[in-house]
């Protein structure tokens, strides 16, 4: 009766042994890829209502972003923001504020492209010496404080409203070159 006990116990441990084996086969197989699913173009990780900091103490530069998504896809070492916002502020310099619903960020921040009702804005809001540019696709260079794109823009600056087609803009300096198409309405 002992040796039956016995028997049984062991048997009991091996069915669950294999069930437990079983189980955890199961639960950590991959997920079945459809046709359509492409793994490069996977997101390795998301996060939701980010914001960043960027010091500068040298420079004495402050780069400011906040993103309601981020996705990052390792395969690309390419970063997609939504709905985004970037400021760069540095001393006895206009504040530059930047908004857009989409953004790809390449070379470790080295290149922002943003696109999709791209708002940048130089000066404070209360400052007469304000400029808005609307576009739908904007390269931002942080490092070297430049954006430029090859879009239809608009420029806006008190009752002057500039129309172009290709930008590059030196924060810098505060010099904007248009490239083509130019029309001015002052109002």
């Amino acid at each position: 009766m002992f040796r039956r006990h016995y028997f049984s116990f062991f048997f009991t441990v091996v069915i669950g042994l294999a069930v437990l084996t079983l189980l955890l086969d199961h639960v950590t197989k991959p997920l079945p890829q459809s046709v359509d699913l492409d793994l490069p173009y996977q997101p390795d990780y998301v996060i939701e209502n980010i914001s960043g900091l960027r010091v500068e103490h040298s420079k004495t530069t402050q780069q400011i972003f906040y993103a309601n998504t981020l996705l990052h896809y390792l395969d690309q070492d390419l970063t997609h923001l939504k709905r985004i916002r970037f400021q760069h502020l540095k001393p006895d310099t206009p504040p530059f504020r930047v908004t857009a619903n989409h953004a790809e960020i390449h070379n470790n921040g080295k290149d922002i492209f943003l696109t999709d009702h791209v708002t940048v804005v130089r000066g404070e809001d209360e400052d007469h010496g304000k400029i808005t540019l609307e576009t739908s696709l904007l390269h931002l260079i942080p490092d070297q404080e430049r954006a430029k794109t090859d879009r239809p823009i608009v420029i806006s600056k008190l009752n002057t409203t500039v129309t172009a087609t290709g930008m590059q803009l030196n924060n810098q300096t505060g010099v904007i070159e248009l490239l083509s198409h130019v029309h001015v309405v002052d109002r």
